[in-house]
């Protein structure tokens, strides 16, 4: 599932793409992927919109309108396609929007998992999935003393678990948590309660240098994922851990394992993530 880096790139590559430009029509040829509105309604809505911005908001793309917000979770294998001109939708291709300048802009979902939803500027930030969502590692709000308060209060939830949870700390998805727990040194399994304040400003600290990284080598390519240009992202030729099962530790030599954990693949080094 494309994680923040791998969203933030596709952000960043949609936005010179459909900035300035107005819906002039709307293909739906999948309904699956809508929600909150009949697809006609949700057509009619779309229409005539100018998309401002790309945003992003955790692991969402937020197209910001003339009047609202289209809102876009990618699930597992959502992508977008920009094109110059009118295009024939290819296999899996489930939306086409066109605008006033003959562009295309196609997603295309070979599982069909990713969503798309309308938000009024009122409701955008107040009302699920967004309002559900805690703040980025990047956020200056979440200092050590703000992020150690919240795992204290979790006694017996692994730490590997409780920053998964996007309500807790927003961005992290299982490539990342374990690269991130590995660089702080941190076994996956411990209590998130039982961090200390020194542990636990590592982590926040890897957190934002991985995703840092991440982001700057355009994402990680480990099975399907490429940006809107059709390029992969690199940072997979940096992972420590992550999909390292049964290879040396870069670190100290010692063998990568990996464990089911809340049922995610959890990698780790036993030797530098010490119970």
């Amino acid at each position: 599932m494309p994680e923040l880096p791998e969203v933030e790139t596709v952000c960043r590559r949609l936005r010179p793409a459909v900035s300035g430009k107005t819906i002039q029509s709307v293909d739906v040829l999948d309904p699956k992927i809508i929600r909150g509105l009949d697809p006609e309604e949700w057509v009619h809505h779309l229409i005539g919109e100018t998309i401002t911005d790309v945003e992003r908001r955790g692991k969402f793309i937020l197209f910001k309108l003339t009047n609202g917000y289209l809102v876009s979770h990618l699930r597992m294998e959502g992508k977008f396609f920009p094109y110059d001109s009118i295009t024939e939708p290819v296999k899996h291709t489930h939306i086409v929007i066109t605008f006033t300048d003959q562009s295309t802009l196609h997603y295309n979902d070979v599982r069909k998992f990713g969503t798309m939803e309308l938000r009024t500027n009122e409701t955008i930030h107040t009302t699920p999935p967004l309002s559900l969502l805690a703040y980025e590692p990047f956020d200056e709000r979440v200092t050590t003393e703000v992020l150690h308060r919240r795992l204290e209060r979790m006694k017996t939830r692994a730490i590997k678990t409780a920053l998964l949870d996007q309500s807790i700390f927003v961005g992290l998805g299982n490539i990342y948590v374990d690269e991130t727990l590995f660089r702080a040194g941190v076994h996956p399994t411990r209590p998130a309660a039982s961090l200390s304040h020194e542990e636990v400003d590592r982590v926040r600290t890897e957190a934002i240098a991985v995703l840092t990284e991440a982001i700057e080598r355009g994402g990680s390519t480990i099975r399907s994922y490429a940006n809107p240009d059709g390029a992969t992202g690199t940072f997979q030729e940096r992972l420590y851990v992550y999909g390292q099962t049964g290879e040396p530790c870069r670190r100290c030599g010692h063998e990568i394992e990996k464990m089911k954990l809340g049922g995610r693949g959890t990698h780790y080094c036993p030797h530098c993530q010490q119970r």
